[in-house]
């Protein structure tokens, strides 16, 4: 991996800051150095919200995602913001229940039911932790031990345990998922 773009988005409230928080640390504990930023609207709940990640070998250039290599999309408000940035080729992950419009172009597009296998797991507001198990199964740029560490270091105690199920949950849907589809 020269370098990778990645996006984490959906709507306020459904931990994308978090998410990718979690995944940085993962890239940096995989060797690379990675470039964060986010944003979101002035609303707590339901207003557009992303986490982006620029993850090098070697210093990131520009900290800014401009070709998105894998882009995670948990609610249908986030669909329109990312289209232009998706690079031919890349990976779309759409969550099955929330995104009733999935983006379609010229890149590869999947829909995941996020947010039901997060409840399953017991971690109704886990879709982001399900996404991140399964992009670091998916993108091998990192193993799922770095993720585990991640989530044990940033987030708190009474949580661990079930990021870690629901993590796990998206690792094994990764292992499933037919990419040639």
């Amino acid at each position: 991996m020269k370098q990778i773009e990645i996006r984490l988005s959906g709507s306020g409230g459904q931990g994308l800051i978090l998410g990718g928080r979690l995944l940085m640390h993962t890239l940096m504990l995989a060797g690379y150095y990675v470039a964060q930023s986010q944003s979101y609207e002035p609303t707590s709940r339901g207003g557009l919200s992303r986490s982006d990640l620029v993850a090098s070998e070697s210093p990131v250039e520009f900290p800014l995602a401009t070709e998105l290599d894998m882009i995670i999309v948990l609610d249908q408000v986030a669909v329109e913001p990312s289209r232009s940035l998706i690079r031919p080729g890349g990976l779309v992950f759409s969550d099955s229940q929330r995104v009733t419009q999935p983006l379609e172009g010229e890149f590869n597009s999947f829909e995941i039911p996020f947010h039901q296998i997060a409840r399953e797991q017991g971690n109704p507001r886990g879709a982001n932790i399900v996404a991140l198990g399964l992009l670091v199964e998916l993108g091998r740029f990192a193993t799922q031990e770095n993720l585990q560490t991640a989530i044990e270091k940033l987030t708190p105690q009474r949580f661990r345990s079930v990021n870690s199920t629901v993590a796990q949950a998206g690792k094994q849907w990764a292992r499933d998922l037919d990419l040639k589809s």
